[in-house]
């Protein structure tokens, strides 16, 4: 009964250690981050962007424009909408990688059994290096766009701050200087303003400052993932590679040798008849 449990256990512990073996950990913290740096982007975004609608029509009395004109706000409902295309398109692209990840793994492993490399295999690993790298530059675009917001928030919290520092000091921000509305449009508030100190008093400002941080805190994540699956990618196409030609000179050799057993079984059937 014992040794029963034991060759039991033996055997439970052997498939979880090959179980185990067949994940590919290189990816799976890859996938881990990208989730991580794309869950803080989206999130973090969203809010972020929904706190600058609330400032800008609360303190810097902005409205909507009326019929299909393009303004601050439908850019921003638009930046809305990206994100949630982000989201899910990147989760997708997620699990493709780790799919990938398993069945490279899978292929360098199993290289003698069943599961064969194929040039199709090899083809799909090299289309995910070039699509990761244009993600990859992707990321870098949103990480430096996602920049601006994190400088115009700085610059509005470094003014009411230096308001709190600076008794008597008149300090202006002008919303044209960032581009938000038009030459003609005359939207600022002045540290000598109602709106300006009820703005610096809020804690939307302060919230959405931190918020667009961590948004672009998740964006360099991102691009942090994207340069690990290069890595990993590249790395994979090279095993496979090598692997590859490994498969071929084991087949090249096993009919070498099934030749000339060939060989050396009809040379002993002739010296066999011979000698009868």
């Amino acid at each position: 009964m014992l040794l029963l449990q034991s060759s039991y256990l033996t055997g439970c512990f052997e498939c979880c250690i090959k179980c185990l073996g067949g994940i590919p950990y290189a990816s799976l913290i890859a996938t881990i981050l990208l989730y991580a740096g794309v869950a803080l982007f989206c999130g973090c975004g969203h809010e972020a962007l929904s706190g600058t609608v609330n400032i800008l029509q609360n303190y810097f009395e902005m409205a909507r424009g009326a019929g299909d004109i393009i303004d601050v706000f439908t850019m921003i409902d638009i930046f809305k909408y990206v994100i949630y295309g982000i989201a899910a398109a990147f989760f997708v692209y997620g699990i493709l990688l780790m799919v990938e990840g398993f069945f490279t793994t899978g292929a360098i492993k199993d290289l003698y059994g069943d599961f064969k490399i194929t040039t199709c295999g090899r083809c799909v690993s090299a289309w995910f290096i070039m699509l990761t790298y244009i993600f990859m530059l992707a990321w870098l675009g949103v990480t430096a766009f996602t920049s601006l917001p994190v400088y115009m928030y700085f610059n509005l919290w470094a003014i009411c701050r230096n308001t709190t520092l600076l008794e008597g000091a008149n300090f202006c921000l002008d919303l044209r200087q960032f581009g938000i509305v038009t030459i003609g449009e005359e939207k600022k508030v002045c540290t000598v303003s109602e709106n300006f100190l009820r703005m610096c008093d809020s804690t939307e400002l302060n919230m959405t400052f931190h918020l667009f941080i961590v948004a672009l805190a998740g964006a360099g994540a991102a691009v942090i993932a994207m340069v690990h699956y290069l890595m990993v990618l590249s790395a994979n196409w090279a095993y496979v590679k090598d692997a590859c030609r490994m498969q071929k000179y084991e087949d090249i050799k096993s009919k070498e040798e099934q030749e000339l057993h060939d060989i050396h079984s009809t040379r002993s059937k002739e010296r066999l008849n011979a000698y009868t």
